[in-house]
C-alpha cells in the first residue's frame, strides 16, 4: 500500500514538475510565478530599482513557492545573460531618423545637444514627484472617479497601456502624446518583440510607426488572461511587485493641444470618420459632409479647436464609448493609485528623464532614447488656444482634468481659470 502511494505521489510531482517546465520552456518570461501570497507594488527601498537584478531580495517563502521563484530566477538570469551577448553586437543608433510618416515628416526631429550640466538632480526630483503622487492618492478629502478601487477591480480591458518586458523586467505604462511612439520603440528593441529580417531591431528610429503601434507587437496586461487563465492577476502582481514601471505624463491641456494638432489638423482618415464627422454635425452644424478626408480638408471643413472642447465636455461622448486614448485621462490609463511607479517622467523634461531612466535600467549601452520633435507643442501655447474657449468651458476642462494636473504636480492655470 505504502509503495503504490509512494509510486503515485512520484508521478504527480513529476508531472508538476514537466508541466512547470514546459510553461518556462513555452513562455520564456518568467511564467511561473504561481506565486498565490504575495501582496503588489509595495514602496521599494531608497537606491533599489525592482526587476533589474531577478532573484535577489525574495522573501521566506513556502516550499512550493521558493521552488517556484528558483525557477523564475533562473530564468530571467538566463535572459540577463542573453541580453549581455546582444548587448555587444546593438548600435548606440543611427545618425538620422527614418521618416516613413505623415506626422513625423511634418514635426521633424531636434537632433541638437543638450547641456549635460543643465541636467536636473534626477534622484530628488524622482523622490518628489513619487511623494506627491502617493500623497493625493492617500488623501481621502482628494476624489476622483475610480480612485478608491483596488488593482483586482481594474478590468483586463483597462490594463492594455502596460507594456512588459520581462527579458528586462520592465513595465511600461505608455500615455499616447506624451512621447509614446518612441518609447513603445525602446521597449521593442529590448524585449526584441519585432524582428527585422529575421533579426531583433537595434536602433529605435528604424522600427516603422505602423509597427510601433501594432497592438500584436507589445505584450500588455490585457493579454495575460488569453495566455495564462486564472493565474493571470498573480502573475500581473508579481511583475507588479519585482519589475521597475514607469510612465511619461505631460501638461493635461497641453496634451489636449497636441492631440488636436495631430489628429485633427493632420490628414487623419480614421480619426475624421470616427470623430471629426461627428463634432462637425453636432457643434458646426454641418451636413453632407464629404465621406473622406481629403474632400473635406479641400473645401475647407476641419474640426476646430472650440468643437474639440465641446465634445470632451459633452456628456453624451461618455455614453457613447469612453474617451479616445489620445484625450483620456493618464489616471484611466496608467492607474497611478493603484500602481506604484518607480519612476515618473515628465515630457517637459523628456531629454534628461529618459537619460537617467535608461542608465537606472542598465540599458543605457544598448541604445539611446530618440531625440525630441523640433516643433514639440510647449505649454506657452496655452494662451493662445485657449484664447477663444469661453471661461465656463475652461473650468469645466479643468474639473475634467484635475486629478492629472494634481497628481502629477502640475500648477492649476490660473491664468486660464479667471476672467
Amino acid at each position: 500500500m505504502t509503495k503504490a502511494r509512494l509510486l503515485r505521489l512520484s508521478v504527480v510531482l513529476v508531472s508538476i514538475f514537466m508541466i512547470l517546465l514546459i510553461i518556462v520552456y513555452w513562455d520564456n518570461v518568467g511564467t511561473a510565478h504561481f506565486y498565490l501570497h504575495t501582496s503588489f507594488s509595495r514602496p521599494h527601498s531608497s537606491g533599489a530599482i525592482p526587476g533589474i537584478t531577478a532573484g535577489e531580495d525574495w522573501e521566506a517563502l513556502p516550499d512550493v513557492d521558493e521552488f517556484l521563484a528558483k525557477l523564475l530566477s533562473s530564468n530571467l538570469k538566463q535572459n540577463s545573460s542573453i541580453s549581455r551577448k546582444t548587448e555587444q553586437l546593438l548600435v548606440q543608433g543611427s545618425s538620422k531618423p527614418a521618416v516613413s510618416n505623415l506626422e513625423e515628416n511634418v514635426r521633424g526631429y531636434d537632433w541638437s545637444t543638450h547641456n549635460a550640466q543643465n541636467s536636473l538632480d534626477q534622484e530628488k526630483l524622482q523622490m518628489e514627484r513619487q511623494r506627491t503622487l502617493r500623497e493625493f492618492c492617500a488623501n481621502s478629502s482628494f476624489t476622483f472617479p475610480t480612485k478608491e478601487r483596488s488593482f483586482d477591480d481594474i478590468p483586463n480591458y483597462e490594463l492594455n497601456h502596460l507594456i512588459v518586458d520581462d527579458r528586462h523586467g520592465i513595465i511600461y505604462c505608455y500615455v499616447p502624446k506624451v512621447a509614446c511612439t518612441n518609447w513603445k520603440r525602446v521597449m521593442i528593441v529590448l524585449s526584441e518583440s519585432l524582428l527585422d529580417q529575421g533579426v531583433p531591431y537595434r536602433n529605435p528610429l528604424d522600427i516603422p510607426r505602423e509597427h510601433v503601434h501594432n497592438t500584436s507587437t507589445h505584450l500588455t496586461f490585457n493579454k495575460f488572461w488569453r495566455r495564462y487563465g486564472k493565474f493571470s492577476r498573480h502573475l500581473m502582481k508579481i511583475k507588479l511587485k519585482k519589475y521597475t514601471k514607469f510612465l511619461f505624463v505631460r501638461d493635461p491641456f497641453v496634451r489636449l493641444i497636441s492631440a488636436f494638432r495631430s489628429k485633427f489638423e493632420l490628414e487623419n482618415e480614421e480619426f475624421y470618420r470616427r470623430f471629426a464627422i461627428p463634432m462637425l454635425k453636432l457643434y458646426s452644424n454641418h451636413t453632407n459632409l464629404p465621406t473622406s478626408v481629403s474632400e473635406a480638408f479641400g473645401a475647407g471643413l476641419k474640426v476646430s479647436f472650440s468643437d474639440f472642447i465641446q465634445y470632451l465636455l459633452d456628456p453624451r461622448t461618455e455614453k457613447m464609448a469612453p474617451f479616445n486614448e489620445h484625450w483620456r485621462q493618464v489616471y484611466r490609463l496608467c492607474h497611478p493609485c493603484q500602481i506604484d511607479y518607480d519612476f515618473i517622467g515628465k515630457l517637459e523634461t523628456l531629454d534628461e528623464d529618459a537619460a537617467y531612466l535608461l542608465q537606472l535600467l542598465k540599458v543605457d549601452r544598448l541604445l539611446r532614447f530618440p531625440p525630441s520633435y523640433r516643433n514639440r507643442t510647449a505649454s506657452s501655447w496655452e494662451d493662445d488656444w485657449f484664447a477663444k474657449i469661453p471661461l465656463a468651458w475652461r473650468q469645466q476642462l479643468y474639473k475634467l482634468y484635475e486629478a492629472d494636473f494634481v497628481l502629477f504636480g502640475y500648477p492649476k492655470p490660473e491664468n486660464l481659470l479667471k476672467d
